[in-house]
């Protein structure tokens, strides 16, 4: 695809990745219609963009709230006179013993990360049919394919969405809309709290900046990638999980033990 002059919806737009992947996509040449709850955030955002050639709409909603999708979208087209690509980027994660997990965070998570994007392709989706063009583009990650431990409710919501986006792709296979699946790996952003930050140095984990994941993200768009994961090991233990789990739960097991030390060091 092309990104010239095209029209996107990228929701998550103010964080670390969401930030970047807006500049990128500017640079590109689309045109933007970025979602966010920090209003002022977005705004400055969209002035960043605008002063520099670019053309950004901000919209700043409660993804979670009801009704939520469909003003996203009529906001959109409204401004940009139609939407070409729906980028579900928004997210949030957090690292705790799951006995602990707060049961309304548990019920959040699930409302940020899995109900409203699929309610957002929901909305979007007759629109890129009746044009007979466009693409939808859910960002998951590596926890989408790996369960890792202390972080059970994101690891259930991505693993969602990597199942929405498998049998989203599969459904429209003779339609002209497409359906890409983006796994990142970790990176380094405010989604990654001190203690998690703390815990992923020590189990040495691998963590990309957020301008490498955006470029990978561009890039899957670009070249209409129906999945793409981002980083090696990470990527190649993706795949395994899913033929030879149990290698897996053995392979984790010291980083596990080190990041059930830091679980328990959360207050509850």
């Amino acid at each position: 695809m092309n990104l010239t002059g095209k029209r996107i919806i990228l929701t998550g737009a103010a964080g670390g990745i969401g930030y970047r992947l807006a500049l990128s996509l500017a640079g590109k040449g689309a045109r933007l219609a970025l979602v966010e709850l920090n209003a002022a955030r977005v705004a400055e955002i969209c002035a960043e963009i605008n002063n520099s050639g670019g053309s950004a709409t901000p919209i700043a909603i409660n993804l979670s709230a009801e009704g939520a999708a469909d003003q996203v979208v009529s906001a959109a087209m409204q401004a940009m006179g139609g939407v070409d690509v729906l980028i579900n980027n928004a997210g949030i994660m957090d690292f705790t013993l799951f006995e602990r997990h707060d049961p309304k965070r548990i019920e959040q998570m699930i409302a940020v990360n899995v109900i409203a994007p699929m309610l957002l392709v929901r909305a979007v989706l007759p629109q890129l049919l009746a044009q007979h063009s466009g693409r939808i583009v859910n960002i998951g990650s590596a926890f989408g394919s790996i369960g890792f431990p202390h972080f059970a409710t994101y690891c259930a919501s991505k693993f969602a969405m990597r199942g929405f986006s498998e049998a989203l792709r599969r459904e429209l296979v003779d339609s002209p809309v497409g359906v890409t699946y983006v796994a990142p790996r970790a990176a380094k952003t405010p989604l990654n709290n001190e203690i998690t930050t703390r815990m992923l140095a020590e189990t040495k984990t691998n963590m990309d900046e957020p301008e490498y994941v955006a470029e990978q993200i561009v890039l899957a768009i670009e070249r209409d990638c129906k999945e793409h994961f981002i980083g090696q090991p990470e990527s190649f233990f993706a795949r395994l999980n899913g033929i030879f789990p149990r290698l897996v739960d053995n392979g984790l097991l010291k980083n596990t033990r080190i990041a059930r030390k830091y679980a328990q060091s959360i207050s509850k």
